[in-house]
């Protein structure tokens, strides 16, 4: 079996909502969609790059596909491991290229195996709940919106903060005292606090439940990290600290964090993200699987990823919603906050 021929778009997406977090606001998603065939099958990938978490940008990730991709042409394409290395010799610093084909070459292994990935990779759980995000707003918007999503059967939300932590602790207080206090609430900084604001927060917030408190320092020092983890009785999370194979080694054998937000995007592929997963593992440190603004293709190999491992214990995997002209918004299932795959081989989806 040889790739026969392999095509790449440009996918930009408005949002329904534009939100803002502590680094930048967003109105539109820009992906870029790789299709791989071999024969009758076609394997789908997606990249969502983000200047903020990996220094890439849209224009470069569409042009080097454009220009790298062919390389592929009459290669086996179950030979993932080679095909991807060569891709990142080709291509270095391109996290989400090197994504978007990892993921096409897993989706046409799971069509020609006439399964779905999730069931490849080991099958563990066949749904898993997902939280839905608050951007930075005011209080009642806040509050509206939490209203919002937990009417329509979410029971997870993340607040995004970091710009002021007064406002985030009065944010976070008013929702405890008007929203149902089954609903769990998790926290992300996105980078924006200093240590000493960090303890701050979690000194004013420690009797409102949050679940966690997910990247509250910079990721450009690490330690600062170590220093909120050692002070914190509310488990942190690293996202932006976390890119590489070796970033997941160093922080959990210098136990810096408490939990990992592992991006399929962010770190290069759901092969990298395996191996991400078994560092975890080994240090008895628990997992999310977070994303990007992404078409719903990419979505899809997070909640596969997800489904497939014990130690997944969160799912944050809420950015195909809300996006307009998604292709691929059917291999995605959500019912009442829960994610479920598609009955499809592969990732879910036909393409277009």
């Amino acid at each position: 079996m040889k790739i026969d021929s392999v095509e790449v778009y440009r996918l930009d997406m408005d949002l329904v909502e534009p939100y803002e977090v502590a680094y930048s606001r967003f109105d539109i998603a820009e992906n870029i969609l790789i299709r791989i065939s071999s024969g009758i099958l076609d394997g789908w990938g997606c990249a969502a790059p983000d200047p903020h978490v990996t220094g890439e940008y849209p224009d470069v990730i569409y042009t080097k596909a454009l220009d790298q991709i062919p390389f592929l042409l009459h290669k086996d394409p179950f030979r993932r491991a080679l095909l991807v290395n060569d891709l990142k010799k080709r291509t270095p610093g391109l996290f989400s290229l090197w994504a978007a084909l990892d993921m096409a070459l897993w989706d046409l292994l799971g069509k020609k195996a006439d399964l779905p990935v999730w069931k490849i990779l080991g099958g563990y759980r066949s749904k898993i709940k997902t939280r839905i995000t608050i951007g930075i707003c005011g209080i009642d918007e806040t509050l509206n919106k939490a209203r919002e999503y937990t009417d329509s059967g979410f029971s997870i939300l993340k607040i995004k903060g970091g710009q002021d932590v007064q406002l985030d602790i009065d944010r976070i207080t008013q929702l405890r005292k008007k929203i149902d206090p089954k609903v769990q609430i998790r926290f992300d900084a996105n980078q924006g606090y200093s240590i000493d604001e960090a303890k701050v927060f979690i000194n004013k917030s420690g009797l409102l439940n949050i679940e966690l408190i997910e990247q509250p320092t910079t990721k450009a020092r690490p330690e600062d990290l170590g220093v909120v983890t050692n002070f914190s009785a509310m488990p942190v999370m690293a996202d932006e600290s976390l890119v590489s194979l070796l970033d997941a080694f160093h922080l959990v054998k210098r136990g810096l964090i408490d939990l990992m937000n592992i991006k399929i995007m962010k770190v290069g592929g759901l092969s990298e993200a395996i191996q991400m997963d078994a560092v975890a593992r080994a240090a008895g440190v628990e997992v999310m699987v977070g994303c990007m603004d992404e078409s719903a293709i990419g979505i899809a190999a997070g909640l596969h990823f997800a489904l497939s491992r014990k130690n997944i214990r969160y799912a944050d995997l809420d950015g195909h919603m809300g996006l307009i002209g998604d292709p691929a918004k059917d291999c995605v299932i959500l019912e009442k906050g829960w994610l479920y795959p598609s009955h499809l081989p592969g990732f879910g989806w036909k393409g277009m």
